[in-house]
């Protein structure tokens, strides 16, 4: 520093002092804001870096582990391998129908075979001993005391055959007819048809169907099958048919949705689904199928609709005037349904769950194990509410030991949950799989509760994801409908599957009976016996 330059008055030095004091204060305080600032930005990328590695773990968990959220068996995962799958389940469930059983308390029989069905024919083949060897060492003729049955289960391949109709025609040879006097020939008319022009008999149509719909056996598929049996049925003649057979029973499907309406609770749920030639549409463009579940109690019907969006608009329409419970998922597309006063929006405990769920399997194999965290806690609380009703169930308990046993059992569990989440909220950053599982279950607390004042709800929407299930492992093969018309007909024959399912009845021997008996109704009140609810039984094999 030149000394030379600075002034001699002792004033002027002290301000200079002074001066120089004060921006070095200045750029200590910009320091440590400075400072402060790298600090929160460093704390922002590790929690942004966090929840990152979050999501790659739980990605990973989807993509490599069970999507069941039960995705344990006997301690261990289970995935069977393509190739061997028969000989893991033969080894799981060992040659023998009878062998014991070792279990810490004490050792039993396993449980046999179930029985055939006694509705099978029995086909009797006697395996005798030689009439030589029915004498006995002392000379005596030996006397059948009894005899040993044992049943093999036997199959004959698909039998094809021609129904010839024939119609004897008359008419007179004395006059050959007058016209004014009516037809000059005679012939008896054909019988009501589900499908008048064609080859296809109401049997024939249900086993298509059924191969399709509840199987998930594609059209192109069963054209290769019946080329082997000598029969040609094309891809689309197939379609023609299940086209028609949908139109054919829309006034019975108009019928199912006034029974849906008519009932207490709706279930409803929807999945995506690509349509082809969908006018003003791309292809690739997502349409949705609808499934509501509903009906009078002890009476479930199960109901399909196509439709080109997800808007709640067709939530709307397809709930109508009906009053009573509306149980969904979190989509918000239901919303404006449970502002209605006449309806009482439910929620689902099940999609909660699947939140926490995630929690646990984005922690990774090293803490998958570790008990007391929050998400863990809450999905043992969660699994005691489940269990609770599921006992209540196999008691067959009434409506009123089932909302007693809600309110002094179950009700204390969804409090503790609530109260867990709400403290752990403040403290859980909200984009975290906790925090998004956290704020995700508190919004749909309100509804989660309601089930408990009503003995015909449960605690999700599960009844609706079950009955959309099969449309959704079926969509894996089919991949796709080829037109809205067809998309509309796959809506009416799922929903007459389903809902027979739903009813207990062999889903085949149903579509057989509509196909058979719905072109000979004539009103409604004959329509209403076709429902699946209205039939007795049907429970003999296919």
């Amino acid at each position: 520093m030149n000394t030379s330059t600075l002034p001699d008055n002792p004033v002027f030095l002290k301000q200079i002092l002074a001066n120089v004091t004060t921006d070095h204060e200045e750029i200590l305080a910009d320091k440590d804001v400075v400072i402060a600032d790298q600090a929160a930005t460093i704390s922002d990328h590790k929690a942004e870096i966090s929840r990152l590695a979050e999501q790659v773990r739980l990605l990973k968990a989807i993509r490599f582990q069970a999507q069941s959220e039960k995705n344990r068996f006997h301690g261990h995962e289970v995935q069977y391998p393509l190739f061997n799958e028969a000989e893991m389940v033969a080894d799981e469930a060992g040659e023998d129908d009878d062998k014991d059983i070792q279990v810490p308390a004490h050792t039993r029989k396993k449980r046999g075979r179930r029985p055939i069905s006694p509705d099978y024919p029995r086909v009797e083949v006697v395996h005798d001993i030689p009439d030589d060897e029915k004498v006995c060492p002392c000379g005596c003729e030996l006397t059948r005391i009894g005899e040993e049955v044992s049943e093999k289960l036997d199959i004959i391949p698909q039998k094809i055959q021609v129904i010839r109709h024939i119609r004897p025609k008359y008419a007179c040879r004395a006059c050959e007819g007058v016209e004014d006097d009516g037809p000059t020939v005679k012939i008896a008319p054909m019988p009501p048809q589900i499908i008048p022009q064609g080859i296809v008999t109401p049997s024939l149509l249900a086993y298509i169907l059924i191969n399709k719909f509840a199987d998930g056996l594609p059209f192109y598929r069963q054209s290769a099958m019946f080329d082997r049996l000598g029969v040609d049925i094309s891809r689309a003649t197939m379609s023609g048919w299940a086209i028609r057979a949908g139109r054919a029973v829309e006034p019975l499907i108009d019928l199912m949705h006034q029974e849906i309406r008519s009932g207490p609770i709706i279930n409803m749920d929807e999945t995506t689904v690509q349509v082809l030639k969908e006018p003003g549409r791309e292809d690739t463009t997502k349409s949705y199928m609808w499934v509501m579940r509903g009906g009078p109690p002890g009476k479930p019907v199960v109901l399909f609709h196509y439709a080109p969006s997800r808007g709640g608009e067709v939530a709307k329409e397809l709930v109508g005037d009906f009053t009573g419970y509306f149980q969904t998922d979190g989509y918000a597309g239901y919303n404006a349904l449970g502002k209605r006063p006449d309806i009482i929006h439910v929620g689902c405990l099940a999609h909660a769950r699947r939140k926490f769920h995630d929690v646990i399997k984005a922690a990774g194999k090293k803490n998958i194990k570790k008990k007391g965290g929050t998400a863990q806690t809450v999905l043992d609380l969660i699994g005691k509410v489940y269990k609770k009703e599921k006992q209540a169930r196999r008691k067959e308990s009434t409506p009123d030991e089932i909302l007693a046993m809600r309110k002094n059992e179950i009700k204390p569990l969804l409090d503790k949950i609530k109260n867990i989440l709400i403290d752990r909220k403040a403290t859980t950053p909200p984009k975290s799989l906790l925090g998004q599982a956290i704020f995700y279950a508190l919004g749909q607390w309100p509804r989660i509760e309601v089930y408990l004042n009503h003995p015909g709800l449960t605690p999700d929407n599960n009844v609706a994801e079950n009955a959309i299930r099969p449309f959704a492992v079926g969509r894996k093969n089919w991949l796709f409908a080829g037109s809205p018309k067809g998309a509309k007909a796959s809506a009416a024959i799922y929903s007459l599957i389903e809902s027979a399912k739903a009813n207990g009845l062999n889903p085949h021997q149903y579509l057989l009976h509509v196909f058979e008996k719905l072109p000979c109704v004539k009103n409604e009140q004959n329509l209403s016996r076709l429902l699946p609810q209205n039939i007795a039984s049907m429970s003999a094999p296919d």
